[in-house]
């Protein structure tokens, strides 16, 4: 696993209390070089610099990350004087989808903001020395994308809504019980994109979704894998989908319809029981809701479910081992998970890279967030004015194609309107 520094060298950590006033609109305090997010309800993480960037790849690419961080934070030289999780050494990370191809990296930054509630601090992180503090202001105003234009990516209209009959007819063969499959649009526009300007607007937008910046790859998601908090676990779990039509009275009416849906719930059903298998073996106790509740998002309506269990094994398995015993869940892969994730590159859809992966952040105790990264766009690290955008969609044995046509457009929204396209 490649590393920016010398893997050698201890990263001195220091974390101090900040003024909450100074830490109020996090995501205004980013630079445009190198910016990191993870911020829910106007709380949460935001960073900038590089003291670390391992990368890695292949079917143990989230193992090879966890063993980094456990001999980076071994050698590490912490003065944490706020002892939250959050606080102290920290890093982001952002992972393939698949085992091949793809590109998975950790980022540890140099600084760090953090605010809960109302609690703030500030993290500083250098290799083989102590820094005594940064520089906190507001960053610059980003500029809008200039002439974004949104074209077709890999699969158009038709070859899309045929993959999903495929799909459908090995459904009912017995081949399978769900596929989800997934389709890119591409923007580009006339000079390189501030990924702060979508990043304002979807934490605007979508105050109760998970707002994400890891290497270029950046979205809202509303699905959160796993989170672990001093020994709790918790999941959230989305699968069904209905889209919105800005009536309130409609949209009742179709949360309703959504909420009986056997489609749906069946769909949801496959979701659930791979999250909870996958935590089982980690839990001395777990709660799995019986039915879903209904998510309203601006865009759309998912069937979710929280999934939530108490870690008999914390000191040894971290957040980010729990993730990578969930990746990839029904909900983004299907069911049976590797027949599922075959019949994908069977069918010639496009390659996800780190769409529907885990992005999320993990601290010196092994606890974090990590969520599933859709909703979702990548800045072309070669053309940073081009940027693909994704979205999928489960199909089961009741799938129709032009249904799950609109749904994938519903799901392109939330970016579309952040860029401006």
């Amino acid at each position: 696993m490649g590393a920016d520094v010398d893997s050698a060298a201890a990263l001195h950590v220091r974390t101090r209390l900040l003024d909450p006033a100074s830490a109020a609109a996090l995501v205004d305090l980013l630079p445009a070089d190198g910016p990191l997010v993870w911020l829910r309800r106007g709380e949460g993480l935001v960073a900038w610099g590089q003291a670390a960037a391992p990368r890695s790849a292949g079917p143990t690419r989230l193992a090879d990350a966890d063993k980094w961080w456990s001999e980076t934070v071994a050698r590490a030289v912490v003065d944490d004087a706020v002892g939250e999780p959050g606080t102290g050494l920290l890093c982001f990370g952002s992972f393939a989808f698949a085992d091949e191809p793809g590109d998975s990296v950790l980022v540890v930054p140099n600084v760090i903001v953090g605010r809960r509630g109302d609690l703030a601090w500030i993290t500083t992180i250098e290799a083989g020395r102590f820094v005594d503090g940064a520089t906190l202001e507001h960053g610059d105003e980003p500029l809008a994308p200039v002439d974004l234009a949104v074209s077709g990516g890999a699969l158009d209209d038709g070859a899309w809504s045929g993959a999903v009959a495929e799909a459908v007819a090995r459904i009912g063969a017995g081949d399978l019980e769900k596929v989800v499959l997934a389709r890119d649009l591409v923007a580009t526009a006339s000079a390189p994109i501030d990924v702060r300007w979508p990043l304002r607007r979807l934490v605007e937008a979508y105050p109760t979704c998970w707002t994400f910046h890891v290497d270029g790859l950046f979205g809202a998601t509303p699905e959160l894998l796993v989170r672990r908090e001093r020994g709790l676990v918790t999941s959230r779990v989305l699968a069904g989908t209905i889209r919105r039509t800005g009536d309130e009275e409609r949209d009742l009416a179709l949360a309703g319809t959504l909420a009986h849906s056997s489609k749906d719930l069946e769909e949801h059903e496959y979701a659930v029981r791979s999250v909870a298998d996958a935590l089982e073996p980690h839990c001395s106790s777990m709660n799995v809701p019986e039915a879903p509740f209904v998510l309203h998002l601006p865009n759309v309506m998912h069937l979710a479910t929280d999934v939530a269990g108490v870690v008999h094994d914390s000191g040894l398995v971290s957040s980010l081992a729990l993730a990578a015993a969930l990746h990839p869940s029904a909900a983004v892969g299907g069911t049976p998970t590797a027949d599922a994730v075959a019949l994908v590159a069977g069918l010639g859809a496009m390659p996800r890279g780190r769409y529907a992966g885990p992005v999320g952040w993990m601290d010196a105790a092994g606890d974090g967030e990590w969520g599933i990264a859709l909703r979702s766009a990548e800045i072309d690290p070669a053309d940073p004015a081009r940027v693909r955008l994704f979205a999928g969609c489960g199909i089961v044995a009741d799938s129709d194609p032009a249904a799950e046509l609109a749904e994938a457009a519903a799901k392109f929204v939330p970016v579309r309107e952040a860029l401006g396209g």
